[in-house]
């Protein structure tokens, strides 16, 4: 049986995009018999815990160095490792790589450095990277469960909106895009994600106008569903993103960190979703593009089905396929012997660092 580590982080300030995606690779591995263990600082996050905890995915503290990552592997018997990361430095897959131990890193666009033996970068209209673009888009299985088998047609009735914008919602999000709704003036009943109390208590006191209902929630497990009910999604542009186009939802999205702005803007110039704007500055033009998506059933048809067409949920099976088959290389290069001895390796690591 092969095991698999993945080394992703989550965080209050830097969301729970990557260990969402990881999530999903690591569902997919362990429904072929591959054993994963998370190596992660979590940041606190009980979401992003709630996670791993709720799959049985194994968690263990994220290592300081390359040194520590190094005896990780050698301690768990890892065959291969997964980096999904903006901030851990280059020279952790780079030890890991010199040990021989399969690397393949998850990127947007920039790698950041980082040394693997093959690199995903799941964007849209993505290059260099050996599994580029939607095709390896990760979902996760609740995702990938609902999508329909043909994108939906709009109905005319008052438009069913959810709004949500990360694990954390890091930027509040949330009480800006609540503003933008009401200020359309037209009718809908939206389900709102706030991150956290302060969030909630914003958004409590919003005071929508006739025939609009806000009705506010926690962060839960459930968003899946509501989403696959939603006639409308708001949220922020990000991993999230692919998730709405999979399930073929009509989309308004915001951008809010510069690493959002390449996703943006391809996504909204193909039409596969509607553009707000940038946090903070939304105003006017994000309340015209929000009243012609809550008052037109057709608008919203079109955007559906068109982002139905963009991802086909394969993407975690793809990537699977290509992870499985580096390490069967490289077991191979090794006469079947394995790698060697990670632990070797570490105290040589440290004797040089």
């Amino acid at each position: 049986m092969s095991t698999v580590g993945i080394r992703c982080d989550a965080g209050p300030r830097t969301g729970v995009g990557h260990l969402v995606r990881c999530v999903a690779l690591a569902e997919e591995l362990t429904a072929r018999g591959v054993t994963v263990h998370f190596l992660s600082d979590l940041g606190g996050v009980a979401w992003a815990e709630q996670q791993l905890s709720t799959r049985g995915l194994a968690w263990h503290p994220a290592p300081y160095d390359p040194v520590g990552l190094l005896a990780a592997v050698d301690r768990l018997g890892l065959d291969a490792l997964v980096i999904d990361s903006y901030t851990l430095p280059p020279a952790h897959s780079t030890a890991l790589r010199a040990a021989g131990v399969p690397v393949l890193a998850i990127v947007d666009g920039d790698p950041r450095g980082q040394s693997a033996d093959l690199y995903v970068d799941q964007n849209l209209d993505a290059t260099g990277a050996e599994l580029a673009g939607l095709d390896y888009a990760l979902l996760r299985r609740s995702i990938r469960d609902l999508r329909p088998p043909a994108p939906r047609p709009a109905h005319a009735g008052v438009p069913r909106v959810v709004a949500f914008f990360g694990g954390t919602d890091a930027y509040g999000a949330a009480p800006v895009v609540s503003r933008l709704l009401i200020r359309t003036g037209a009718a809908f009943t939206a389900t709102v994600i706030a991150a956290n109390n302060e969030l909630r208590a914003a958004l409590t006191a919003l005071r929508p106008g006739a025939g609009q209902q806000l009705d506010i929630i926690g962060p839960t497990d459930q968003l899946p569903e509501l989403l696959a009910d939603a006639d409308l999604v708001l949220s922020a542009s990000g991993t999230s993103t692919w998730e709405l186009l999979c399930l073929g939802l009509p989309a308004a999205l915001v951008r809010v960190v510069d690493n959002q702005i390449p996703g943006y803007d391809r996504t909204t110039a193909r039409g596969l979703a509607a553009g707000l704007g940038h946090l903070p500055q939304l105003g006017d033009e994000a309340v015209e593009v929000l009243h012609g998506l809550l008052t037109r059933p057709d608008q919203r048809t079109a955007l559906a089905a068109r982002a139905w067409s963009a991802v086909d949920g394969l993407g975690t099976a793809r990537v699977s396929d290509a992870l499985l088959a580096l390490m069967d290389r490289r077991l191979l290069d090794h006469g079947g012997l394995g790698r060697g001895d990670a632990g070797a390796d570490a105290e040589a690591v440290g004797e040089h660092a």
